[in-house]
């Protein structure tokens, strides 16, 4: 095999490149692009069709990567394939936006089938994975650590997966869904979109749900943030909610953070909902917060930052414990909200345990 920037080679080979054992058997017209460090990985990226898999060995490439082609695989042969900031300013959009790796659809015509999987993503001034308009994104067994916004952030993307990743040290939330990042628009429905088995740390928000509806997270694990899940509406419609949050370990997320110009300070917080409606929140263990944000505590109910209650939420079989001022906090005006069989001491106000 020639060792040039990237090899093309038919998936019905048997064995691919030192370490890798059998490969998957899959359709002979799809290939396989194999790109060493030192090597473009946007040349092959753009030079690979539906179907095809742009395959990095281990090391560090320094460069922006941006996919809008349709079903392509851009993986790793482990998380030792490294992406960082480009050392001379690049011209293309994903790195004057200080991003790592932009799947990127429009608002009329979404990028579909896209899948990242066993890389790490660090350093950017900006998020290390953000997509826009994409439909089946899965991203799968990637680190994102250490960049200046977001980890692994996805704006008006619907059916996505995010399944055992790892978000530590970002500057705001580790993983963060939204309807769109800059406009004011009611909450999208993502169609059963998946955030599970992620290990998030050390990251401003561990998890931030804004203004999305029909969505699970489940059997992540949060700490050492100084908040561990958001879920956030507010005045638009449809509203944020219909989601479950369940099965999560939440524990001990008492970094302090300060204030911004959206959020108040905040440390000691677990699982936060504001301005919301229909969220199951059930199954959890949420351990061990304390703080003096007016979001500290286990579970968290409040009204939207700009006033609109929290409505029909239901928070239920939950074990909180050890958490200050209180293991479940109701400070919502809204009606119906629930606190079932939870296992909790305290609660604001009093008979929530």
């Amino acid at each position: 095999m020639k060792r040039s920037y990237f090899a093309s080679l038919v998936c019905t080979a048997a064995v691919i490149g030192t370490g890798l054992g059998a490969a998957p058997p899959v359709a002979a017209h799809q290939k396989i692009h194999v790109v060493h460090p030192g090597k473009s990985i946007q040349k092959a990226v753009n030079s690979a069709k539906p179907g095809d898999t742009v395959l990095l060995a281990s090391g560090t490439y320094h460069e922006s990567v941006t996919v809008t082609t349709p079903r392509i695989t851009l993986r790793g042969m482990g998380r030792g394939a490294v992406i960082k900031p480009a050392k001379k300013k690049a011209g293309n959009s994903c790195a004057a936006g200080g991003n790592g790796i932009c799947v990127t659809g429009t608002k009329a015509r979404s990028v579909d089938g896209v899948t990242l999987a066993s890389l790490t993503v660090t350093g950017f001034t900006g998020s290390g994975v953000i997509a826009t308009s994409t439909d089946r994104l899965t991203v799968r067994h990637v680190t994102a650590t250490k960049n200046g916004v977001w980890g692994i952030a996805l704006e008006r993307s619907v059916r996505s997966v995010l399944r055992a990743n790892t978000a530590r040290g970002n500057g705001d939330a580790g993983l963060f869904l939204a309807n769109t990042i800059k406009a004011e628009e009611g909450a999208q429905d993502t169609r059963g979109a998946v955030i599970e088995r992620n290990r998030v740390s050390e990251n401003r928000i561990g998890i931030t749900v804004r203004r999305l509806r029909n969505l699970t997270v489940a059997d992540n694990h949060l700490t050492g943030n100084c908040a561990g899940v958001f879920v956030v509406g507010d005045e638009n419609k449809p509203r944020a909610g219909a989601l479950t949050v369940r099965d999560n370990l939440v524990a001990q997320n008492n970094k302090s953070c300060p204030k911004t110009a959206r959020l108040d300070a905040l440390q000691g917080s677990g699982i936060v909902l504001t301005g919301t409606e229909d969220t199951l929140v059930t199954g959890n263990r949420v351990m061990d917060h304390a703080g003096t944000s007016p979001l500290s505590g286990g579970i968290v109910l409040w009204k939207s930052f700009v006033g609109t209650p929290s409505e029909r939420n239901r928070i239920a079989d939950n074990v909180v414990e050890g958490n200050a001022p209180a293991d479940l906090i109701n400070t919502d005006t809204g009606k119906d909200n629930t606190f079932e069989r939870n296992s909790c001491r305290a609660s604001r106000p009093a008979g929530l345990c």
